[in-house]
């Protein structure tokens, strides 16, 4: 990844063949740019966009030397341009696949981190004891259990056990009133089985009420588990007598799996055992050309290390595939992506939604116009290694290198899909600030402007900001980024594990008919 084509102290300029410019602060009207030699003409907000030449009414207009949409006035040299005057275009792309495909140059000596090897082989970057629902009815029970364990509130529950980072409850909303055979519930299982099979935790105990459509035996038989496997137990209420029965009972199931999952410690392993989630929330205009590349240099270093990265949000990559199927190691894998897209394209249209209902208000607010312009800083995460493999939602991934996994744009639904595919750590860049953890994978926050970094340092763990400044190069964030998944993935807690967040994030994708 490379840095800006050109910055002086006020704009950046990404490409020779732009027709805007981002401002790196508030301008007023009248502030000359030289490295433009123009004349801004009205306010221009920090991270939002500068005609940097004449656009007439309908023409397309580019930034990263991409279609970003169409003007829908003529827009002067000088002038804002922004959702009043830029609309969403929908425009041929050349998808060219396996065009830019080369060589992985591969590490002769791979990193190494301190991780938490399992039995059959796994690799862990956390060591929790889960506890999973099969459906909302059996939430809150599941949150008692582990809330006897919570160290901020009984610190002696696991005083004995200093191995073990916690015991989790992840509830969530669904798994009744669906369908039985339908997409839905597949989804539902495939993520509940993720989880369960997560190497981040020593043991699952997993708690239904009874009645539910979503059989706790179901789960189980989609992920190719055993009602009887020694680190997986699980129960319902109405089996177990109630509420309090039920609540006593999980507590004790506990304190079985502890001693077995405090007997666990950290060796070197290679970097080849790191998955990495990559998310992006709370955007802004610095997104695509600060965090976004230097996560995406930090990805093209993991792989060259033997791990594995994992872009997701596929509305979020709309207008900006073609960039990654010349990146598809075979066409089957570039036709498996524009699958997944045409599948979104479907499903919005049976709901009157549309792709282009992205960005958020606040994405908006931060410079960014239309989802082709959102899309194309998106992207940039996934740095410039081969696409080699395309997975739907919660999948298990067993490749290594860059891959793709389907999912929505929105964080925590995205990310609960990575961690079932097998994440053990969420890299997650943000421009306005998001608030996210991921548990059992630990997430890293990078904030893409130093204002952020400033006003919220105890929510961000890397300040990307210095691209903007001009501080900073992409390549040297890229290495810094690299060894900080090293260290996160060794133990070091990340500011949202610090905070607390984690369990509430957990959120399975919703899809089909709830009766």
């Amino acid at each position: 990844m490379s840095s800006p084509a050109s910055q002086d102290h006020l704009v950046i300029r990404l490409h020779p063949n732009d027709d805007v410019v981002i401002a790196t602060r508030q301008l007023m009207s009248g502030t000359r740019i030289a490295s433009e030699d123009l004349v801004v003409s009205g306010l221009i907000p920090p991270g939002h966009k500068i005609a940097t030449r004449a656009i007439a009414a309908g023409a397309p207009v580019k930034r990263y030397n991409q279609v970003i949409g169409v003007a829908r006035a003529d827009i002067a040299r000088g002038q804002h341009v922004h959702v009043h005057n830029l609309g969403m275009a929908e425009f041929a792309r050349e998808h060219a696949f396996g065009a830019d495909v080369h060589p992985t140059a591969y590490v002769p000596e791979p990193a190494s981190f301190m991780g938490i090897r399992r039995d059959d082989g796994r690799v862990a970057t956390r060591n929790y004891i889960g506890i999973l629902t099969s459906v909302n009815c059996s939430a809150t029970v599941a949150r008692a259990i582990a809330d006897h364990f919570r160290r901020d509130v009984h610190p002696e529950a696991l005083a004995d056990y200093p191995n073990v980072d916690g015991v989790v409850a992840l509830t969530h909303g669904l798994g009744c009133g669906i369908d039985m055979h339908g997409e839905g519930i597949g989804i539902l299982r495939r993520t509940l089985a993720g989880y369960a099979l997560h190497a981040n935790f020593a043991s699952v105990l997993f708690v239904g009420l009874g009645c539910e459509t979503n059989q706790i035996e179901g789960v189980l038989e989609a992920g190719g588990l055993r009602g009887d496997a020694p680190k997986l137990r699980s129960f319902t209420i109405q089996d177990s007598g109630g509420t309090r029965k039920t609540v006593e009972r999980g507590i004790a199931m506990v304190r079985e799996m502890l001693a077995d999952a405090n007997r666990a410690t950290r060796v070197s392993v290679p970097a080849a055992h790191l998955v990495v989630g990559l998310q992006c929330g709370g955007s802004d205009g610095y997104s695509g050309i600060s965090a976004n590349p230097a996560l995406g240099a930090a990805v093209d270093r993991l792989v060259r290390h033997g791990g594995t990265a994992i872009l997701s949000e596929t509305p979020e990559i709309y207008g900006a595939e073609h960039l990654l199927t010349r990146r598809a190691v075979s066409r089957e894998v570039g036709e498996k992506l524009l699958a997944r897209i045409a599948w979104w394209q479907e499903y919005c249209a049976r709901n009157h939604a549309a792709l282009d209902n992205n960005p958020s208000a606040g994405n908006k607010a931060g410079g960014l116009t239309t989802i082709l312009e959102k899309s194309l800083g998106a992207v940039a995460k996934g740095g410039t290694t081969n696409l080699v493999e395309v997975y739907e939602y919660g999948e298990p991934i067993t490749a290594k290198g860059f891959v793709f996994m389907d999912s929505p744009g929105y964080d925590p639904v995205s990310a609960t899909g990575q961690v079932a595919s097998g994440a053990n750590l969420i890299c997650f860049t943000t421009g306005r600030g998001s608030a996210y953890g991921c548990s059992p994978a630990p997430s890293l926050k990078l904030a893409t402007n130093t204002a952020l970094w400033e006003r919220q340092e105890d929510d961000m763990d890397i300040n990307c900001g210095g691209v903007v400044d001009g501080t900073d190069a992409i390549d040297a964030l890229g290495e810094k980024i690299f060894r900080t998944m090293l260290d996160c993935a060794s133990g070091t807690r990340s500011k949202s594990e610090l905070l607390g967040y984690g369990q509430n994030e957990f959120v399975p994708w919703q899809v089909g008919v709830i009766t």
